[in-house]
């Protein structure tokens, strides 16, 4: 019988410490319910004007820098005309591809530029295959075209130039 009612005392004591620690133990659904709720002071609605408006504020346009005089700079892809005996120098960071015409590596030091389709460098003079992309390391360098070549290379530009 001893044995009957300390079980039953066992029971009582850990079904009532379960009880106690569920009803004080916080669950993940309450936790939640702490958090900021959108739109309130803690956590605002922010609308795409506002944020283009503080943008401008700053001074900042949402793309690459442009050089009105001669040569542009966008986050998009532009359609570039280089004429025969002139050369586009790019900005570090900008990429192009060749996509009509037989261009060559213009740069007046010993480094190149990275042909990131076969993984080389091409250094002053080298000529640089079609649909290649071309990523300029550093300002300075640039495409012009072919010596052999009489007409005018099209380009797609993405990033800040200058035609020379």
């Amino acid at each position: 019988m001893k044995k009957y009612a300390l079980r039953i005392v066992l029971t009582v004591v850990l079904v009532g410490a379960g009880i106690i620690a569920g009803v004080n133990w916080p669950t993940t659904l309450e936790a939640e319910s702490n958090a900021a709720v959108p739109g309130s002071a803690d956590d605002p609605v922010v609308t795409k004007s506002y944020v283009d408006e503080q943008i401008a504020k700053a001074g900042g346009s949402g793309g690459g820098t442009t050089q009105p005089e001669t040569g542009g700079g966008s986050a998009k892809l532009e359609v570039v005309s280089v004429p025969n005996g002139k050369t586009l120098i790019a900005n570090e960071g900008t990429e192009v591809v060749v996509r009509a015409g037989k261009a060559i590596v213009y740069t007046t030091d010993s480094n190149g530029i990275a042909d990131l389709t076969d993984g080389k460098d091409l250094t002053n003079g080298k000529s640089i295959p079609a649909n290649h992309h071309i990523l300029f390391p550093r300002a300075g360098r640039g495409v012009t075209t072919d010596p052999s070549y009489t007409k005018s290379l099209t380009l797609l530009v993405r990033g800040s130039y200058v035609i020379q």
